[in-house]
């Protein structure tokens, strides 16, 4: 395996803290969303999965389309990331609502599992966390 990029970010402080990446180019505080009892209005961990999940997801939406002659350009994803309570531990599940204007529903969910199969990020949680994939 070659490696291409590594993204370096350091965090400190838990959900109540602080993260900054090793170029500068990001840099803010992360609070616990108000839902859990925190103080929110800052971003959360889980915003911040979403936000990286989606255009990586996209991306391979895109590719894969346009090897079938489809132009995929237009299409949507919301990335949807919840905390869920398991007994004594919290567990993430994720959603992935897909929206590729301009072509059939059927044709539309095909191509959104195969970029579920191919994102890296899909890929690296794949029986890890529940994951569900609907085009709309």
């Amino acid at each position: 395996m070659e490696k291409l990029y590594t993204a370096s970010v350091t965090a400190k402080g838990g959900r109540d803290g602080h993260i900054k990446s090793s170029d500068g180019t990001i840099e803010f505080d992360v609070r616990k969303p108000r839902e859990m009892g925190g103080q929110g209005g800052v971003t959360n961990p889980e915003q911040l999965f979403a936000a990286a999940w989606g255009p990586c997801y996209l991306e391979m939406l895109e590719m894969i389309a346009e090897r079938e002659g489809i132009d995929a350009s237009e299409a949507t994803v919301e990335v949807h990331i919840s905390l869920n309570q398991d007994g004594s531990s919290l567990l993430i599940s994720s959603d992935l609502d897909v929206h590729i204007p301009g072509i059939a529903m059927v044709e539309a969910q095909k191509l959104a599992e195969k970029a579920g199969q191919s994102c890296p990020f899909t890929k690296a949680v794949k029986g890890n966390i529940a994951t569900r994939i609907i085009a709309s």
